[in-house]
């Protein structure tokens, strides 16, 4: 038996781990997160309802092992997630209703290991790697790069142009983050399936649309816009922005794609959206972030951006600065009510 057991097992004594663990353990613990995630994928929270359910018939209707199950859950009731009303039936308590698939909050999909939200995180293995590189983790965890993989996993794909799509309030909060009276034509650039256009349209009956992001996504574009009913003004571009880009437009907007990239490419992207724009266009973009060094949502997402694909968070100035350098000057800069920073960048004159 060591010091530390001994110590142990003193009453009134605890050792130098459980003191240490006791400061880390919120920092450190990834059982918990995983568990969470786990009865997201499984859906637990749905498959219970209303009603406390045996766990033998909640392995039935998960498809899952009952034992284990049961080994989870009682782990997370301990945690505060579920409740045990009698031995072996689990119910759902407030902090578990978070996890339904109708929450307003959608956590169920950003949780679903099954699904971009889940494996985004998963990504996080592979931290190592990055810090002592200065390299994305995803190739290293996944087998391809960031975008590749996405491209060659069309139901991946399909759950992050489904993610990049949700939070309906944030979206809306970007759509009217700028002024679109006296605009006949916005393009958006890397605009997925078509959120931010919808609201915009919606909101300005007078206006035209064109979508330009990769092929399958624009697809899927075209299939949402028409459930809409707003196909018959947009016009659609399955392509790379790193391309040429349809000229003509009157605003070329791009919402949360310039932080995916590092500087390099972010230039270029905004090059070609200054090119197609020509001399009396306008090229917005549409970012979150952008606070002090010390804002654990911004140095969050910092990190997140470099793990997952290379990217990064800017401030401002650092938008400013990449903005110069593609050859647009800057109209306006401001920030919305959900923090987005929207700024309106002018093409160089003649």
């Amino acid at each position: 038996m060591t010091s530390t057991e001994v110590d142990h097992e003193k009453p009134g004594r605890t050792s130098a781990w459980e003191r240490a663990w006791q400061v880390l353990a919120p920092l450190a613990d990834l059982v918990t997160p995983m568990a969470v995630r786990v009865a997201a994928s499984l859906r637990l929270t749905d498959l219970m309802a209303d009603d406390a359910v045996p766990v033998e018939e909640l392995a039935r209707r998960s498809d899952t092992d009952a034992d284990a199950l049961g080994r989870l859950l009682r782990h997370l009731v301990c945690r505060g997630i579920f409740t045990e009303p009698e031995p072996g039936r689990f119910a759902v308590n407030e902090p578990a209703a978070l996890l339904a698939s109708d929450h307003p909050s959608e956590m169920r999909a950003w949780l679903d290991l099954d699904g971009f939200g889940g494996q985004m995180d998963l990504a996080f293995t592979g931290l190592l790697h990055t810090v002592r590189t200065g390299q994305p983790a995803w190739e290293t965890v996944f087998g391809a790069p960031y975008w590749r993989y996405l491209a060659a996993n069309p139901k991946m794909s399909a759950s992050f142009d489904a993610m990049m799509a949700a939070g309906a309030d944030y979206v809306a909060d970007a759509a009217k983050g700028y002024d679109w009276s006296g605009v006949r034509h916005v393009v958006d650039v890397g605009g997925g399936t078509g959120a931010l256009l919808a609201e915009v349209l919606r909101a300005n009956p007078d206006l035209r649309a064109t979508l330009v992001d990769l092929p399958e996504t624009v697809e899927r574009g075209r299939q949402y816009l028409a459930e809409c009913g707003l196909d018959s003004r947009c016009e659609f571009a399955g392509q790379s922005f790193f391309d040429p880009l349809p000229a003509g437009g009157d605003v070329y907007v791009l919402k949360r794609v310039v932080h995916d990239w590092g500087d390099d490419e972010a230039v270029l992207i905004l090059r070609r959206c200054a090119e197609a724009a020509g001399q009396h266009g306008r090229v917005v973009v549409i970012e979150s972030g952008g606070g002090p060094g010390d804002d654990p949502g911004v140095t969050e997402m910092n990190l997140r951006m470099l793990v997952l694909c290379g990217g990064r968070e800017r401030t401002v100035d650092d938008y400013l600065t990449i903005a110069a350098e593609a050859g647009l000057g800057l109209a306006d800069v401001h920030r919305t009510a959900l923090g987005h920073i929207i700024l309106d960048c002018t093409p160089p004159g003649p």
